[in-house]
Order: C-alpha cells, then sequence, then structure tokens
C-alpha cells in the first residue's frame, strides 16, 4: 500500500533553517570579539577592564539584533548610538578623567577598534565636551547643512522642537550646558525637573531668556542652524 507522504507545514523548513541560522549568529557573535583579539597579547591593565568592555561589546550585539516591529526606520540605531557613547565614555573617564589608562593600552584599544579616537578626540575640545556622536556635526546630513538639532541649546529652539530628539542618533540635547551627569539628554532620559526647567526658559522676561541662551553660544555651526530653523519658522 502507498502512503502519502506527510510533508512538514508550509513554511516549517525555512524558519527551522532560519534559527539554525540566527542560532549560528549569535554563537558567531560571542566569539568574535575575543577572536579579533587572539593571539595578540593585550597591555598591562587590559584584565581590568576587560569584562566591562566585553559586556559593552554584547549590549551592541544585543541592539543590533533587537527586534524591529513597531519601530520607525531612524529608530533602529538609537540604542547603538547610546551604548557606543557609553562605551567610549567609559574609556575616556580611565584615560583623561582618572588618568589610571596607560598610553599602550589606550593606543592597543585604538588599535583593535574598541574605543573610537574620533569621537573621544572631539570630547577633548571646549564646546564639544558631551557629543553624542560625529554625525551630529557632520554638516551633510541635515536639511540646513550644518548642525544637526541635538547641537542647538534646548532654550533656543522652538517650542515644538525643545525635546525633539536627533533622527539619526536619539540625541535630544549634547549642548555642555544641556547635559545630564555628564552626558547627553537621550530619547529615553528621563525629563526631570531641571530638563523642564530649560524648557520653560524660552520666552520668559519677552524672550530674555532666548536671547541669553543665543548668546551663550560659541558654535559657528550651531549659529548658523539656529539661523536656519528661525526662517524655517517665519515661512510657517
Amino acid at each position: 500500500r502507498r502512503f502519502a507522504r506527510l510533508d512538514p507545514p508550509r513554511g516549517t523548513n525555512q524558519r527551522a533553517r532560519a534559527a539554525t541560522q540566527e542560532g549560528r549568529k549569535e554563537r558567531s557573535d560571542k566569539m568574535s570579539f575575543r577572536r579579533r583579539l587572539k593571539n595578540k597579547k593585550p597591555p598591562a591593565g587590559w584584565d581590568l577592564i576587560e569584562s566591562s568592555v566585553e559586556d559593552f561589546e554584547q549590549q551592541m550585539k544585543d541592539a543590533v539584533n533587537e527586534e524591529h516591529e513597531g519601530k520607525r526606520k531612524n529608530e533602529l540605531t538609537w540604542r547603538i548610538h547610546r551604548i557606543h557613547w557609553e562605551k567610549n565614555r567609559f574609556i575616556y573617564d580611565l584615560k583623561y578623567k582618572r588618568k589610571v589608562m596607560s598610553d599602550e593600552l589606550y593606543d592597543y584599544l585604538c588599535r583593535e577598534k574598541v574605543a573610537d579616537p574620533a569621537l573621544i578626540s572631539k570630547w577633548r575640545k571646549p564646546g564639544y565636551e558631551n557629543l553624542c556622536s560625529l554625525l551630529a556635526i557632520q554638516k551633510g546630513d541635515t536639511n540646513f547643512g550644518t548642525a544637526s538639532i541635538c547641537r542647538v541649546p534646548i532654550a533656543a529652539r522652538a517650542p515644538q522642537q525643545q525635546l525633539t530628539p536627533n533622527v539619526r542618533t536619539g540625541c535630544i540635547s549634547c549642548v555642555s550646558g544641556d547635559g545630564q551627569f555628564g552626558g547627553p539628554i537621550w530619547w529615553n532620559t528621563p525629563i526631570t525637573s531641571d530638563i523642564q526647567a530649560k524648557t520653560s526658559k524660552k520666552g520668559e522676561e519677552k524672550g530674555s531668556g532666548k536671547r541669553a541662551a543665543e548668546d551663550d553660544i560659541d558654535d559657528p555651526e550651531v549659529r548658523k542652524r539656529l539661523a536656519a530653523l528661525k526662517g524655517a519658522e517665519g515661512l510657517d
């Protein structure tokens, strides 16, 4: 007697293959960081920060593999930018604030692409102490050809833009005077009374608060951005 072949439900094989590939990728991701440093003897002090660096690397992988459902396209990289900032800030603080990291170890981290030397170098310049990402100061990526909205002080923005995050990085403000706890205000940073107070400065005393905030801006690119925003407001 011939029996009909019992095929698995349609799509089962594809899902099984996808699950297998995902499992392999996950195992590969866990090994990729160690594999990159394999056979490369690290300098003294690496053992003291290794677990912290590995934790940041794992957070980054989790962010990359995070479910995208229910999120706008621009929001998919926000968490990645924040983790990248936090990892490099950890290295920056050890090197330049606490001064407990050797030049040899720092150069090793930069050479192995664990640290982002370009971003860290920017943090050492006045006005860029809290810069969220190098993308925020790339002129070609904005509508006005200037710095991103997160580089404009909150008090100097139009009311509808005061707590608007940078669409590429998720940063609301990385201006030195606006930062919270030594870092930017991110899209998921709790809006405290201090942050709320910055938004209420706009328009106080018939615009004197706004004028003071604008006068405190030293970055010419930010001034250009603010001028462009004013022009856009005038067209509404």
